[in-house]
């Protein structure tokens, strides 16, 4: 996230704040049951028709994202999970899952699916142990333009694969690039019925808030999709497979273009299958899943926590400790991979959500529904769905983070641009990988050595209740931990006012200026002042006022 505090600006609290206590989950129940069963319902609504929609773009079967939802929602409020964050399947998976059922199956959906479940209990394992190590700390140091040029990237992947969908049209390409450019030839020959639905839905998602009433501002656009695309289906017949002429041209619809899932949710539940656990595959998919997940469910708990009205912070190492327990169980009943979603955490925080307890009933609301009413979730037309997951991608893949970026700075800009094409041509760890190394290389390029990389050169002076942190060399993303660390020690130690001094810094990237910005903000309801010192000194990439800077 980014902010617009200008360098140099003390942030000083008008009283010195001290965290709340911590409420019983019964107490919270008893205070705010009422506000938390109507954010659950309201994010529910959000919910179902995703959870759906990002299970089958993932090639997992449909209920799969439903379980995620539910174990996040339920058990993950049980065990603890930060406040105000919704647990469930991700748009910003979909590009591992289906990789991973792809790669693993070779040529076998099932067989792949089964064999990702087995990456999943592998990821959700190793997420716990980070959970155990306090590995929280990692969302600190990854460089937000890797970040959203990895979003943009999957953004860009789901709409090349779904567009195709909302269409009625198969495509013959494999890869985001092939699909691109099939396009075209998916709307000269698109099934009309079917792709009046996907049109019909973008026209919802995308002009539902635009309406100049406030009541569709609050109305959840994806059930609006679903109230309109049911009964287009069953107009249409789609389910019963038929011929249809229009424009003297023949198009076959039927059940094949509508949601399938189980009888009941007890058959629908599928064990990992661990035999190819050992290849290559398998561990380059685990990496993936535990790494991007974590780091994207970090970001999101911490992106929450800002939206909260009482500003109350989560603890990310318990967070990550659930989430990883949650996907464990996840993928071993046949589960997507779950994190702390942005979108639906942001829905529940605006309708009114209080506490943790609202997870909680947005996960019983989705059991209720999936266990007693599946029967009208198969009425759902797929086009329908693949329109909310075009609607998701296009807002990851948005113009605008192209704008956002290149204001932070050039720099910026092009470690976004890198992570996006190496993504699209490669693959999304190679994709990651390369966005680091690049960001770091333009720091050697801008000065700083190399040996600060990971180990900046800090020093400490106190004077009385105040002290100076100085950081010479270099304070950019690979290090920014080693300083937030140095500045937690002072605030142990008793200090109650703290300069980090960048005057000695060759190299001050945006990362570190920005995860400063957040410090300062948690510091200051421990009544303790942070400031920084030293970068009128440097020359700024741009006008932002947390633009990367050199010294001059």
């Amino acid at each position: 996230m980014s902010s617009n505090l200008p360098p140099n600006v003390h942030l000083h609290p008008s009283s010195p704040a001290q965290p709340p206590p911590p409420a019983s989950a019964l107490g919270e129940l008893s205070a705010h049951w009422r506000d938390d069963l109507l954010a659950g319902f309201l994010v529910f609504l959000i919910a179902l028709p995703l959870c759906l929609g990002i299970a089958m773009a993932s090639g997992f079967p449909p209920v799969g994202g439903v379980f995620t939802a539910i174990i996040g929602g339920v058990l993950g409020s049980l065990l603890g999970s930060a406040r105000l964050t919704i647990k469930g399947p991700a748009a910003g998976l979909i590009v591992i899952a289906l990789g991973a059922v792809t790669e693993l199956g070779a040529g076998d959906p099932v067989a792949g699916y089964r064999r990702a479940l087995a990456v999943g209990v592998i990821a959700g394992a190793i997420q716990i142990v980070f959970g155990l190590m306090k590995a929280g700390r990692l969302g600190v140091a990854f460089p937000a333009s890797v970040v959203h040029g990895m979003l943009a990237a999957i953004g860009v992947i789901i709409c090349s694969k779904q567009v195709h969908t909302a269409l009625g049209v198969s495509p013959e390409g494999k890869e985001p690039l092939h699909l691109l450019a099939e396009i075209p030839h998916s709307l000269a020959t698109l099934n009309p019925e079917i792709a009046l639905i996907g049109a019909l839905s973008l026209v919802v998602l995308f002009g539902l808030p635009k309406l100049p009433f406030a009541f569709t501002k609050k109305v959840p656009g994806p059930m609006v999709v679903i109230a309109m695309a049911i009964p287009l289906g069953m107009m249409f017949d789609l389910g019963h497979e038929h011929t249809y002429s229009f424009l003297a041209h023949d198009y076959k619809v039927g059940p094949n273009f509508l949601v399938t899932l189980p009888k009941s949710l007890l058959s629908a539940v599928t064990f990992p299958d661990f035999s190819a656990v050992w290849s290559p595959i398998t561990w380059k998919y685990v990496v993936m899943f535990s790494l991007v997940g974590t780091i994207e469910s970090l970001l999101s708990t911490k992106a929450v926590d800002a939206l909260d009205p009482e500003r109350r912070p989560s603890d990310l190492d318990r967070d990550l400790l659930v989430v990883g327990v949650c996907n464990v169980i996840a993928a071993a009943i046949g589960g997507l991979p779950m994190i702390s979603e942005i979108v639906r955490s942001s829905a529940n925080i605006n309708n009114g959500a209080k506490s943790r307890w609202a997870n909680f009933f947005h996960g019983g609301f989705l059991l209720f529904f999936v266990a007693l009413l599946p029967w009208l979730l198969q009425r759902i037309p797929l086009a329908a769905l693949a329109a909310m997951l075009i609607y998701t991608g296009l807002r990851l893949a948005s113009p605008l983070e192209f704008r956002k970026t290149w204001q932070i700075g050039w720099d910026q800009l092009v470690v976004f641009l890198t992570t996006l094409l190496v993504t699209l041509a490669t693959d999304l760890l190679v994709g990651v990988g390369v966005g680091v190394v690049t960001k770091a290389a333009l720091h050697v390029y801008h000065g700083a050595p190399l040996k600060s990389l990971f180990r900046p050169a800090l020093q400490s002076a106190a004077e009385g209740e105040q002290v100076t942190v100085r950081v010479t060399d270099a304070a950019v993303f690979s290090n920014v931990i080693a300083v937030r660390s140095m500045v937690m020690r002072q605030v142990e130690g008793g200090a109650r006012q703290v300069v980090v001094d960048f005057s000695s810094a060759r190299v001050v990237d945006h990362t570190t200026q920005e995860r400063m910005h957040e410090l300062a903000e948690e510091l200051e309801r421990l009544g303790v002042h942070l400031s920084t010192a030293g970068l009128d000194q440097h020359a700024p990439h741009s006008s932002h006022p947390l633009a990367a800077r050199r010294r001059a």
